[in-house]
């Protein structure tokens, strides 16, 4: 029995889908039992509950021969980490007490970085799992193929997408949610001892120009690359409604800077899934809910 996290979103879909392909048995674990009657149906087992509770979280991990696990996303933190300190708090006091056979962490390409970002929850994350008594692989995926869900929309209607990556021609590691699921999948299928670190990208790396030119093909029109002035992005951010906007534009200049890399780039596994195949989908989804009922 294996007990994935996140089952509602992209990547840990993916992984409990894989594993459920490969004849394991599985338990989904959900906020609500609303959030779990479509795994029900595809046989799992599910349990509710919160990333917060720890007591809720360590009935969800007893007796399982492994775990996924991972924290919600929080993209506006307030200062210090407050909300991930709780959520790692939480999740550490779980594993510790339940002690399932081997967890797997996903974590972020980064994560080893000292330097203060967006991403530091993960760094955060990792130095508090590190001393679990149990095997335990923190799973450090490139950025997500999918964040250009954002850019369909004004790239079909207005022929634009903004890139916050820039120069346009700078390649970024860059992966797809689905192949960072298969890979979870595979890791708590594997036994192994201690501790250990799985960086993960695509088959390729592409650049901002690389996106745009692709969405060009698949919409049929043009579609212009705007990278907006770095001074301008603190004020964008908080018009659009972040408080503490300083985090993620520090995760920005380190992409674009270069220091947000793997820690070991030479040994970066390799998914399958391009940029190409991701884009395709995101265009392919926006169509189908414009379509009038």
């Amino acid at each position: 029995m294996f007990a994935v996290m996140g089952v509602t979103g992209q990547v840990g879909g993916a992984a409990a889908r894989e594993l459920l392909s490969r004849g394991a048995k599985v338990r989904a674990i959900v906020r609500s039992i609303d959030k779990g009657k479509n795994w029900q149906g595809e046989g799992c087992e599910v349990s509710v509950a919160d990333v917060s509770d720890a007591a809720s979280l360590k009935q969800a991990f007893m007796g399982t021969d492994g775990v996924f696990v991972m924290l919600p996303p929080i993209f506006d933190p307030s200062p210090g980490f407050t909300e991930a300190r709780a959520f790692i708090n939480a999740l550490s006091t779980a594993l510790r007490e339940a002690r399932p056979g081997r967890v797997v962490v996903l974590s972020t390409i980064g994560a080893h970085v000292e330097r203060q970002n967006l991403l530091s929850q993960l760094h955060m994350l990792e130095a508090e799992l590190t001393s679990l008594p149990i095997p335990t692989l923190f799973l450090r995926p490139a950025w997500f193929m999918e964040n250009s869900s954002w850019d369909i929309e004004p790239a079909k209607t207005a022929g634009e997408m903004t890139s916050f990556l820039q120069p346009g021609d700078k390649e970024v590691p860059m992966v797809a949610t689905r192949d960072v699921g298969l890979q979870a999948a595979q890791l708590l299928l594997t036994t192994w001892k201690g501790l250990g670190v799985v960086e993960l990208e695509g088959p390729t790396r592409y650049t901002p120009d690389e996106i745009a030119a692709t969405l060009s093909r698949l919409l049929d029109h043009e579609v212009r690359l705007k990278t907006l002035p770095r001074g301008q992005w603190e004020s964008l951010f908080r018009s659009q409604g972040m408080k503490n906007p300083a985090p993620r534009i520090a995760m920005l200049d380190g992409f674009n800077d270069g220091w947000i890399d793997f820690e070991d780039r030479s040994a970066a596994v390799k998914g399958q899934t391009t940029l190409g195949m991701v884009l395709n989908s995101l265009v392919e989804l926006r169509a189908q809910q414009s379509d009038p009922i």
